[in-house]
């Protein structure tokens, strides 16, 4: 019924539907006992020699029971399936829309390998599982019990028999179902196995450095590994249950020939005990076949309540850490403050009690140690993150005044790893502002050094990108995506290690495009390339979350603290050479 709930929930609108595929698995249970016990009459009548008039007759009920149990057990697969159709789309729409709306520290969490393969696989298997679990309902339950009626009506010793081997099968079959705690450990270990093979997949034709390959390449063989444990162990411990399971069902029907002997010296006939031997030997088949459903039956209806649980836990993770915005358009200016802001990953602390104030159009550069703080402090400006303690504000009031529309077009960020999206070049550009005309879009490109790139192209900025092997380098791609902030035109940039990866001609172009995007805006720049910030009006030295020293390149190198080590220390790795 748990599982009944959680599937109503999502195709509300096919309870009828739900109650049709119920009432079709009790027709066709029904359906299924009404033909055998047609052919315990016809095994009377064959081993008898009796009533063979009605023998055409019988047949003829046993074709139609037959063909009524085909209708039925088809009809209520039909139904199911379609179901269990609209519940995996339903799912998928629900997963999407809250992906569409889950704060960025959402993706932080969950890499786009896992998150992909939790959708797509947990949806699938809510499928699978409802496309089959009321359809096994009729043998797991209804095709057992109307047997049982069934062979209480032929005889009560059969119905006791078969009672017997219904509750020894049930014993064993519990052992054979392995340890009841697996099947949440073989999921998580399969989903692990998936989300590492997408992730290193995905990066095969990328050129990492940091040895990020390699670590991608462990993971994935550790999920693989974790994976192959988990199934041997669980193997093993059904080894002998499985074993004991197929010999009781292929051996108790041989407890017939001694019983047999007894109750025909008891003055049974052995012609009506012979047929209902056979008889018996015929449905302990079903039987066999109904505890092998209860083993999918078990699964599937964990499966779809664990998938179900999973996709709204996800769900929930995905809206929790929303910000939650005002109706602000906008502020009195661009400054941006931290009061006492206190931020931490799970255990790891990054801010506490952080004080800060960024006068607004002007240059600011982050430096530091990684894992100082400095991207951390960027996304709590962006509202990516929400802080645990303190306030943020820009233009004196707090981000969460603002509207979304408002915030997310106050501020613009250029990451490392620029991304583009599989479309042309000027509707990449036009992503920054959608209502942007042509000339507005051009002239970004203009501004973002991007001439060069275009002129490779026959078809320019309608040149697709991904498509028919037209692929940009990494500088490439980050002055398109200059164009797009420079279009936005944001009062305040964000620049993330913008520069950290190209080559020197395009570190060149990108310099120039900078200085476009930067002009009259507020600009917070975290660069390891300590060379790209001596003209920033303020350089911030982070370690450790604190502000350590702040002040102007000349300032900073003048005082010969923590600034002065670093530039010191990047000046020599500047020297370095390779021997020949």
């Amino acid at each position: 019924m748990g599982v009944y709930k959680k599937i109503k929930a999502y195709v509300p609108d096919m309870e009828g539907l739900l109650l049709l595929v119920l009432l079709l698995v009790i027709g066709s249970s029904a359906f299924l006992i009404a033909e055998y016990r047609r052919i315990y009459l016809f095994l009377e009548i064959i081993l008898q020699a009796q009533g063979l008039e009605y023998l055409t007759l019988l047949i003829a009920m046993l074709a139609l029971c037959a063909l009524a149990y085909t209708i039925t057990s088809f009809l209520a697969t039909l139904v199911s399936h379609f179901i269990a159709f609209r519940l995996e789309a339903n799912l998928k729409k629900a997963g999407m829309d809250a992906l569409l709306e889950a704060p960025f520290s959402f993706f932080d969490k969950y890499p786009s390998g896992k998150i992909r393969k939790m959708l797509d696989d947990n949806t699938a298997l809510t499928h699978t599982s409802v496309a089959h679990l009321l359809p096994d309902l009729a043998g797991v339950l209804f095709i057992p019990l109307f047997g049982l009626i069934l062979a209480a009506r032929v005889d009560w010793r059969l119905c006791i028999f078969m009672l017997v081997t219904i509750i020894v099968g049930a014993l064993i079959g519990k052992e054979m179902m392995g340890e009841s705690s697996f099947m949440a450990e073989y999921m998580q270990a399969q989903e692990e196995m998936g989300a590492h093979a997408v992730e290193y997949v995905r990066n095969m034709g990328v050129v990492k450095i940091f040895d990020a390959n390699v670590k991608s390449l462990k993971n994935f063989y550790d999920s693989i590994s974790n994976y192959s444990d988990k199934v041997l162990r669980y193997s093993l411990s059904c080894r002998v249950p499985y074993v004991s399971f197929q010999t009781f069902f292929n051996s108790i029907f041989l407890l017939l020939i001694p019983l047999g002997f007894y109750f025909i010296a008891k003055g049974e006939d052995p012609i009506l005990y012979l047929s209902k031997a056979v008889f018996y030997v015929l449905f302990c088949g079903i039987i066999f076949m109904a505890f092998m459903k209860v083993m999918y039956f078990g699964m599937h209806s964990y499966l779809a309540s664990s998938s179900i649980e999973k996709i709204e836990s996800l769900i929930q993770e995905m809206q929790a850490d929303k910000m939650q915005h005002g109706d602000l358009v906008c502020g009195e200016n661009v400054d941006i403050d931290f009061d006492y802001v206190s931020f931490s990953y799970g255990n790891h602390q990054v801010f506490d009690d952080l004080s800060l104030h960024l006068e607004g159009t002007k240059t600011y550069a982050l430096v530091g140690s990684s894992g100082g703080g400095k991207s951390t402090l960027a996304k709590l400006i962006a509202g990516f993150y929400l802080p645990q303690e303190g306030e943020i504000r820009i233009g004196g009031r707090a981000l969460a005044d603002y509207s979304e529309h408002a915030l997310t077009n106050m501020i613009a960020m250029v990451f490392q790893n620029a991304q583009l999206f599989k479309t042309s070049i000027y509707e990449n550009v036009r992503i920054g502002n959608p209502e942007a005309s042509y000339e507005e879009v051009m002239e970004a490109l203009h501004l973002a050094r991007c001439e060069d790139i275009l002129d490779k192209f026959p078809e320019r900025e309608k040149t697709v990108i991904g498509a028919k092997g037209i692929h940009l380098s990494g500088g490439e791609r980050q002055r398109i995506a200059i164009a797009r902030a420079i279009l936005k035109n944001a009062p305040i940039i964000v620049l993330d290690e913008a520069s950290a990866a190209a080559d020197p001609e395009n570190e060149y172009e990108i310099q120039q495009a900078f200085s476009h995007l930067m002009q009259g805006k507020t600009v917070i720049m975290i660069a390891h390339r300590l060379s790209s910030i001596w003209q920033a009006d303020e350089i911030l030295v982070i370690e450790e979350g604190k502000i350590q020293e702040r002040g102007s390149h000349q300032a900073l190198m003048e005082k010969n603290g923590r600034y002065a080590y670093l530039q010191g220390l990047y000046a020599q790795a500047n020297e370095w050479r390779i021997g020949a």
